[in-house]
């Protein structure tokens, strides 16, 4: 659950390819920063996804409509939330230092005002205008990633994103419970795959900003661990997640490279939009099986080529 930041200086070292520069980001309005709206549309695509999954599929556009705006509002208080409990932590790392709350361009008293005013217009959307399963799921998945994530795992183990992974995995629960009221095994299918997409992912932005995180005593693996280790855990989960094994591979031919780590974390997200993409094209009337193989036999081929690319 992170987004493409811009790269803390480091020393050259011997061997160690320097990262090229990041572009700065557009600067965001200060209550629009704290709710990271960078991570809202993958998350929202996971959600029509987990739509598209049931036997119900296609819901009312009112449905869809009450889901998508009131998941986004719960994904925007839980960032405000984040933002809130790192403050300190933020005002002490390079890249984080100018956001809206450790710089005072917001005060944290109208961060706090925000966050509680998108979790309760969350709720009330989702419980009156979808129901009460999809609602609960939302307020956990806020949860699980302020409190299980940020909060108990982020500071103190390795395998914080393996777990804490759950929260950006819940929203394909959302969309399945708005879209049929129950969770089937198609529901949890999805929740899985998003679980083993998220630690290659997020590790790959690790390895990019592992000093940055050193700095501050954040135990990412890559900081306690060292890079060749993380690469290779990279590769094991891209072998699982299916289309992204040889992005991993390639990788972890050269952990030191930042090229591949920042391909890595680029393509990653291209892959999941891609897969709910299929996965909303294979539930539309106008598919066809020959379509949909067509489209599934384009999409395999792009990892590959992402691979070449990155080399």
């Amino acid at each position: 659950m992170v987004s493409a930041t811009v790269l803390a200086p480091q020393a050259l070292q011997p061997g160690v390819a320097p990262a090229p520069p990041i572009r700065p980001s557009v600067k965001l309005p200060a209550w629009l920063e704290v709710a990271k709206p960078r991570l809202i549309p993958l998350l929202l695509a996971t959600t029509l996804a987990g739509m598209a999954v049931t036997p119900e599929w296609p819901p009312s556009p009112l449905r869809i409509s009450c889901t998508l705006v009131g998941g986004a509002m719960a994904s925007a208080a839980a960032g405000v939330l984040n933002c809130l409990w790192e403050e300190e932590l933020d005002g002490r790392m390079q890249r984080t230092s100018r956001r809206a709350l450790p710089s005072g361009r917001l005060a944290s008293r109208q961060a706090f005002a925000l966050a509680i005013a998108l979790t309760l217009a969350s709720i009330a959307l989702l419980v009156f205008g979808v129901n009460a399963l999809a609602a609960s799921l939302a307020l956990l998945g806020l949860c699980s990633y302020v409190l299980l994530y940020t909060a108990l795992l982020k500071p103190r183990t390795t395998q914080n994103i393996v777990i804490g992974g759950v929260a950006g995995a819940i929203p394909p629960l959302v969309g399945a419970a708005a879209a049929s009221g129950s969770l089937g095994w198609s529901a949890w299918w999805l929740f899985s795959l998003v679980m083993v997409w998220t630690p290659a992912h997020f590790w790959s932005l690790a390895l990019l900003l592992r000093e940055d995180y050193r700095s501050v005593g954040i135990p990412m693996l890559p900081v306690v661990h060292g890079v060749v280790l993380t690469a290779r855990e990279i590769g094991r989960y891209t072998w699982v997640t299916i289309g992204l094994s040889l992005l991993g591979i390639q990788l972890s031919l050269d952990p030191e490279d930042p090229r591949m780590a920042r391909s890595m974390f680029r393509w990653s997200i291209l892959y999941l939009f891609g897969t709910c993409l299929l996965l909303l094209l294979a539930r539309s009337p106008q598919a066809s099986a020959v379509q949909l193989s067509s489209l599934i036999d384009l999409w395999s081929t792009i990892p590959s080529l992402g691979a070449t690319g990155a080399a």
